[in-house]
Parts: structure tokens; C-alpha cells; sequence
């Protein structure tokens, strides 16, 4: 699905998204990576199931108010453990597919809100 352009320059915003790829402004990612309105990082994680506390530290050290993870084109859950953990640590935990979370992504990073959206892209 195409994306509205924003027009804020060196912004990361998702202009364009699918199960097997996110497009932003100056690249595409098909590969599992770590989005904020400043960075892109490579997260190695190639199935929600694979989540551990240590990949979601990768994504807490970049110090977001609300994680969003993108599952693809499917809401996967991790271990219920895993949202106690993002939440002991005072911060919003959100599982949606691919679209849901590059949408509700570019309306946080719209707003300003220190958001990170945690892609897993299957085969990553």
C-alpha cells in the first residue's frame, strides 16, 4: 500500500508498505530492522517467536515512549512475558500487522511521539 509523502526533511516516515517490505523516504527495508523518526537499525530477528528480552533491549536503548511491532501480515503475539518486560520499563508495547503499525507509526512520529517501530520481516 502507497503512503501520502510527509514533507518534514530528515524524518523517517513509511511511504509505502507490504508483508515483505517497508519503504521509507530514502530506502526500502526487507530485512527486520528497527525504525525511529531518526534511525534505521537491523534487528536479527526473523519470527515473532524468536523474540527475546535481549532484541527488545536493542529496540529500549533508543529510548521510545511506545514500541510498535509490525508481525507482518498477520498480528502475531509474543510470550505474554515480553509486554511485562517493555512495560516494567514505563513504556507503551503495541503488536499489530505490517500496515496497522506503519500507519499508526507515521501518526506518532506526526504527532512527535518518540516511537519505534519494530519490523520482523519474515526470513530476515
Amino acid at each position: 500500500m502507497q503512503l501520502s509523502a510527509d514533507t518534514r526533511a530528515g524524518v523517517n516516515v513509511v511511504l509505502g508498505y507490504s508483508p515483505a517490505e517497508v519503504r521509507l523516504r530514502e530506502r526500502v527495508l526487507r530485512a527486520s530492522a528497527i525504525v525511529t523518526a531518526q534511525r534505521v537499525e537491523p534487528w536479527p530477528v526473523a519470527r515473532v517467536a524468536d523474540l527475546t528480552r535481549e532484541l527488545l533491549d536493542r529496540v529500549l536503548e533508543l529510548d521510545p515512549q511506545v514500541v510498535l511491532l509490525a508481525t507482518g501480515a498477520r498480528q502475531q503475539f509474543p510470550d505474554p512475558e515480553l509486554y511485562a518486560y517493555v512495560q516494567s520499563r514505563g513504556v507503551g508495547f503495541e503488536v499489530m500487522e505490517v500496515g496497522a503499525a506503519c500507519r499508526t507509526y507515521n501518526v506518532l512520529v506526526g504527532e512527535d511521539r518518540r516511537v519505534a517501530l519494530a519490523l520482523v520481516v519474515a526470513g530476515a
